[in-house]
């Protein structure tokens, strides 16, 4: 006599088909092994790149350009022809939480041009009459709708290295502002 657990698990079971040989089912097995492999062997290659990119980083924005600091060395040229230079570098990000403290700063110091601003309205479902009527009425007026306001990364990073060279007294945290000096490898 079978007990409910023997029954449910039965019921369970895909079907398998019976006219499956043993070939077919060791391709399928080989097939998912091979894949759980692979999956594993990509998990262990990205955390490895991620490792290598964070020791490059470290090596050419701190350990390299502090070691010619130190020797008093700006670009150094080796005898088989490879150049080492350090260069200033900024980077700079606007979070959201520092979004309005920054755009204050800008337009209160003249540039506010750099701040794109995009206005747009989303709609349920049952509302395109109400859509395309606020669409008429805003083109009728010369406009093109929708909206969000941002500063173009490459943007923000050009201003912030002009007004830092400027000497401008920019607020490093409301832009959350980075100089810092990196090596460079040419050949």
């Amino acid at each position: 006599m079978k007990n409910i657990e023997d029954i449910i698990a039965e019921d369970s079971r895909p079907e398998i088909d019976k006219n499956l040989s043993d070939d077919r089912l060791r391709d399928v097995s080989f097939w998912a092994e091979t894949q759980l492999h692979l999956e594993i062997s990509i998990e262990d290659l990205e955390i490895a790149l991620s490792r290598a990119k964070k020791e490059f980083r470290e090596v050419s924005e701190q350990k390299l350009p502090d070691a010619m600091r130190e020797c008093n060395l700006s670009e150094i040229k080796l005898s088989n022809g490879t150049k080492i230079s350090v260069q200033e570098f900024y980077s700079a990000r606007i979070s959201k939480e520092q979004q309005e403290t920054a755009f204050d700063w800008l337009k209160k110091n003249g540039h506010e041009d750099i701040i794109k601003n995009v206005v747009s309205v989303q709609f349920g479902r049952g509302e395109d009459e109400r859509a395309e009527n606020l669409l008429d009425k805003l083109q009728s007026t010369g406009l093109s709708p929708a909206t969000k306001r941002w500063v173009e990364p490459m943007t923000l990073k050009a201003f912030v290295r002009e007004q830092v060279q400027k000497g401008v007294d920019l607020p490093f945290e409301t832009f959350n502002v980075y100089v810092g000096q990196k090596s460079k490898i040419s050949k």
